[in-house]
């Protein structure tokens, strides 16, 4: 019986599941099962797949669901005593499994061990470094206020405790890792890896329509975690939504630049200033203001010429440094 299990939905992954699955492959821990749970690919998923020789590969396949049944899916034919997810298209370090399964047996009281993330591109090439927060212990408040761990592909977790706390919310079509961490949390400590060992792949960004979507989820989510959160924490809700309106505003006003988006980013900054009126004071306020009129008035070759020439008079990277952590 392996160790660990590595639960893998993919759905149309033909572009990036060979990587991923050598990432894995390559783990120096090698004491585990690798389940692929195959979401109703309508690529070349499946042919890339089979070539791949290695007992412990199980391959399952089921009509297209979505992520969240898939990983529940693989929740039900793991049988390791601790258990990680990744996505098809993310990839990991050799050294994670082996890193985080030593934290995790350093520190027995935790039922979750989680790394830093950072970016890469569609091609795989790096594009910036996660927010590297390693909090240990009783990490409910600071998860409140953001998903800290970055990515679904990121924590090994022992199973009594997922068992404990049910699988993934399949009514959420957004959130749904920070959910699941989020009810960890709430019940089991966390133990941190100091060191980048998770690249999470980022591509093309969201039309209007989708980032508005991320939006609904999230507020979902914080929603349901304040529902059960104790009392004593109710008074981060605010800083939790203020932190997600700063987000989806950096997310809005991405590259490529789109006038839909820049309007959509008018209104989450509305929403973070009225949730952290602090905001009003930050220099990176003015920034912001420029962009998006920059992005709504003027034609899309000429917005683009004048935010790459004035690249520090409209950088608004500073706005992630306004992200409540800790209160």
């Amino acid at each position: 019986m392996a160790l660990i299990s590595v639960i893998l939905p993919v759905y149309n992954g033909e572009q990036t599941i060979r990587e991923t699955i050598r990432s894995v492959l390559n783990q120096t821990c090698q004491d585990f099962e690798l389940i692929i749970i195959n979401d109703g690919s309508e690529d070349g998923t499946l042919e890339i797949i089979e070539p791949i020789q290695d007992p412990r590969i199980k391959v399952l396949s089921y009509s297209n669901a979505g992520p969240n049944p898939s990983r529940n899916r693989g929740l039900v034919e793991a049988k390791g005593k601790y258990i990680a997810f990744i996505d098809a298209d993310d990839l990991w370090t050799p050294d994670k499994l082996a890193s985080q399964l030593q934290a995790l047996q350093a520190h027995p009281q935790a039922a979750v061990a989680y790394s830093w993330t950072d970016y890469i591109d569609a091609s795989g090439q790096f594009l910036r470094r996660g927010s590297h927060m390693s909090l240990t212990g009783d990490v409910l408040r600071h998860l409140l206020l953001m998903n800290f761990l970055e990515s679904g592909s990121n924590p090994l977790i022992r199973q009594e405790a997922l068992a404990t706390v049910g699988g993934f919310d399949e009514s959420l079509t957004h959130g749904e890792e920070w959910d699941m961490w989020l009810r960890l949390a709430a019940q089991y400590q966390f133990v941190a890896v100091p060191s980048p060992q998770v690249f999470y792949r980022v591509y093309g960004h969201s039309s209007s329509t989708k980032i508005a979507q991320l939006e609904v989820g999230c507020l979902q989510v914080i929603n349901k975690a304040f529902s059960q959160a104790p009392e004593s924490l109710q008074y981060l809700k605010r800083f939790s939504q203020g932190n997600l309106y700063k987000y989806l505003i950096s997310k809005a006003l991405a590259e490529p630049l789109e006038w839909r988006r820049s309007l959509v980013a008018a209104r989450f900054l509305g929403q973070a200033v009225r949730h952290d009126p602090s905001l009003l004071q930050a220099p990176v306020l003015l920034k912001v203001l420029f962009r998006i009129a920059v992005i709504v008035f003027l034609p899309a070759q000429v917005a683009q010429t004048l935010l790459t020439k004035a690249r520090s008079w409209f950088d608004i990277q500073a706005l992630q440094g306004y992200l409540r952590i800790k209160n």
